[in-house]
């Protein structure tokens, strides 16, 4: 269901509602209280003082002692039931990105990691402050009606100056909010986009600096980091000339209120604990009415934020719901598939055979092995891709993932110790299917490398481990989780010849040969330890395949085979 930003600051309304009207009733009679003060010592001077009655004068301080008492108190309370609103509300928000984010079906927008970092989290923050807005409002509302109330008490021309002025100069105010709207949404968008550039940056730094473009991708950062500051001071320069005009045009009004009553005073038509009452009304005017004011810069920047949320809350699954259908077999099949530069790629892969794919050109590669992935809607891709005779696309996802396991090339692993990355695919795994996937991965030197073993802590994305440490441990995460079929692209870039042959033996041993289940295994490489151990290579040229046989025929029989493995 679409929500769009109103809805999102109309939801945050409804949901926090009892927070939200408590803390607003106490707000709104804090405001009361204040405008109660200058009245009061207003009654004050002209009942005690200007009477020089003592006990009226005492039990007026007293009276006004206890107004104090409950403008402090309410203010403290109605805060703290509206900031806690907030603070959920922002909570909630960030969690309902996060899990649409993290929806297994996978989310359709063009947001990139970074961008989606500053939706869940300023973008959050921000949409949330119309649970701090609407109170204000209604508080600041609640002053100007009670000051103008006041004032018509005591003299008409003075109230009708404070309520004709007060909705004149909001709607004028107001006039601007949507020029911020759009400058906020321009500026959010700009910090998103360089938030989601340095993310990239850091992550790809290694490679960067392998191929030597650090200093080129360092210039795009920067050029994209002066975008979001020179939209970030446009949007401040907007906002802070809004606020100050604002300001200004409250207080000439609130200064132009107390030279009347000045005048009124000199004229005897007011006495002077009424103009002491206008006055001190027009000094505490000022800040409602600036309130009232400024409001709708913040509003619109609320509203900005929540638009960009409902970029990612309205945005459409990637996968379908699917037609829960059971995967049954691990007979892997595509029929006719175009997809990237696959072009009506016909492949066929046996229950319990460990298929060898070499693709001349990488992007080749990196099709097939996204388009094995399951990531891809079947949409995006033409012919048909099937797991057990039912098409992956209606298959039941959750079923799917267990059935079909991509690894690729460049697997992350996450906070923690390597056994829980291990196990992260199956935590039920026992300590021998565990000891079995680490010695085919070669990762036990992983594991024997540390005095702490297993529980050897993994900073975040692997980054406390090298290269081939990474890659073997990804591999064992791979192999324990024992799919029936599981497709591996690369999985030894990393590592030395000797290494790489003993990962080679492993996996055939762990999932063919030692194995009584009819595992299914895909290696997409051009590597000839890897090679070696399958029962049948297909070769991809131009999207298609162009040659098939074991890997001792082909490199015999095949010169571009040889040149494109045996180099």
């Amino acid at each position: 269901m679409k929500t769009g930003g109103t809805a999102i600051l109309r939801r945050t309304l409804v949901r926090n509602r009892v927070r939200l009207g408590i803390g607003t009733v106490l707000v709104c009679l804090h405001q009361v209280a204040e405008t109660l003060v200058p009245i009061s010592i207003g009654v004050i001077v002209d009942r005690a003082v200007a009477t020089g009655d003592v006990f009226a004068l005492a039990v007026w301080l007293c009276a006004l002692a206890l107004l104090f008492l409950v403008l402090t108190a309410a203010w403290r309370f109605g805060a703290r039931f509206i900031v806690v609103a907030m603070q959920n509300e922002a909570h909630q928000l960030r969690m309902e990105v996060a899990h649409r984010i993290l929806d297994p079906r996978g989310v359709r927008t063009d947001l990139r990691a970074g961008e989606l970092l500053s939706v869940s989290t300023s973008d959050a923050d921000r949409a949330a402050w119309i649970a701090d807005i609407t109170p204000r409002a209604a508080a600041a509302l609640t002053a100007a009606i009670g000051s103008a109330v006041a004032l018509l008490l005591i003299d008409v021309p003075l109230g009708l100056a404070v309520l004709i002025g007060t909705p004149v100069i909001l709607g004028l105010l107001q006039l601007a909010a949507p020029l911020i709207t759009r400058r906020a949404t321009d500026q959010q968008a700009a910090v998103a986009r360089a938030s989601a550039m340095a993310t990239d940056l850091v992550s790809g730094l290694r490679p960067l600096r392998g191929i030597g473009a650090e200093v080129s991708a360092s210039r795009r950062y920067r050029t994209a980091s002066r975008d979001a500051l020179g939209a970030t001071l446009h949007t401040a320069k907007s906002s802070a000339v809004f606020a100050g005009v604002s300001m200004t045009v409250s207080a000439l009004l609130a200064v132009g209120v107390a030279g009347v009553a000045g005048w009124f005073a000199l004229e005897g038509r007011i006495t002077i604990g009424e103009l002491i009452t206008v006055v001190g009304l027009s000094q505490f005017f000022i800040e409602p009415l600036g309130v009232l004011a400024g409001l709708p810069g913040f509003l619109a920047l609320a509203r900005a934020s929540a638009d960009r949320l409902a970029l990612v809350l309205d945005a459409e699954p990637l996968l379908p719901a699917g037609s829960g259908r059971t995967l049954d077999g691990s007979e892997l099949s595509l029929s006719g598939v175009s997809y990237r530069s696959l072009s009506a790629l016909d492949l066929r892969v046996t229950p319990g055979e460990l298929l060898g794919v070499v693709a001349y050109r990488p992007q080749d590669a990196e099709a097939l092995a996204a388009l094995l992935s399951g990531q891809v809607p079947p949409d995006r891709y033409d012919g048909e891709l099937t797991v057990g005779g039912v098409r992956l696309s209606d298959a039941d996802l959750a079923q799917a993932r267990r059935a079909l396991l991509v690894e690729p090339h460049n697997g992350d692993l996450f906070s923690g110790t390597v056994a829980s990355n291990v196990t992260a695919s199956r935590p039920g795994a026992t300590a021998s299917e565990v000891q079995a996937a680490l010695s085919a991965s070669a990762a036990v030197d992983v594991v024997e490398a540390h005095p702490e073993g297993l529980d050897h802590e993994v900073a975040d994305r692997g980054s406390s481990l090298s290269g081939g440490q990474r890659q073997r441990v990804a591999l064992a995460r791979a192999l324990v989780a024992q799919s029936p079929v599981m497709v591996l692209h690369d999985p030894t870039t990393a590592v030395d010849a000797v290494t790489e042959h003993t990962i080679a033996g492993g996996i055939a041993d762990l999932r063919h040969r030692d194995s009584e289940d009819r595992q299914t295994t895909i290696l997409i490489t051009s590597s000839p330890a890897l090679l070696s151990v399958t029962d049948r290579v297909v070769v991809l040229d131009d999207g298609t395949v162009v040659g098939e046989g074991t890997h001792s025929q082909l490199a015999t029989e095949n010169a571009n085979y040889r040149q494109a493995v045996l180099r």
